[in-house]
């Protein structure tokens, strides 16, 4: 394969992976779950959503940092309509401090506006 083929399967690559939040949202991989109406909301029912903080100095500033992975792998994954954590459902944060920070996971039910 030449030096040519290989450059331009990997710049396809690159822009199909930076498409890849549009086009979960555009290719409606968000109606694989069940969703129901809350309040203003439209939420997924049974599907959760995950997210990892690093060690930070506080817990505001380590709930902040599970809060961004989690509204990143949802934005990845349905789009950013859906990764609006102030919206989200059955938030759960769990924070453990250690010799290093704060360190949080979260979890709850994606949700966007109707």
């Amino acid at each position: 394969m030449s030096k040519l083929a290989i450059v331009a399967g990997a710049l396809t690559t690159v822009a199909i992976a930076g498409l890849a939040p549009a086009l979960a949202h555009q290719t409606g991989f968000d109606s694989m779950h069940e969703q129901r109406r809350e309040g203003n909301r439209v939420c997924m029912i049974d599907h959760w959503h995950y997210g990892s903080g690093s060690a930070q100095p506080n817990r505001k500033a380590a709930e902040r940092s599970a809060v961004e992975n989690w509204a990143s792998f949802t934005a990845f994954e349905y789009g950013t309509t859906w990764a609006n954590f102030a919206l989200a459902a059955s938030k759960k944060f769990n924070c453990e401090e250690s010799g290093t920070g704060v360190r949080c996971d979260v979890e709850a039910r994606p949700c966007k506006k109707r």
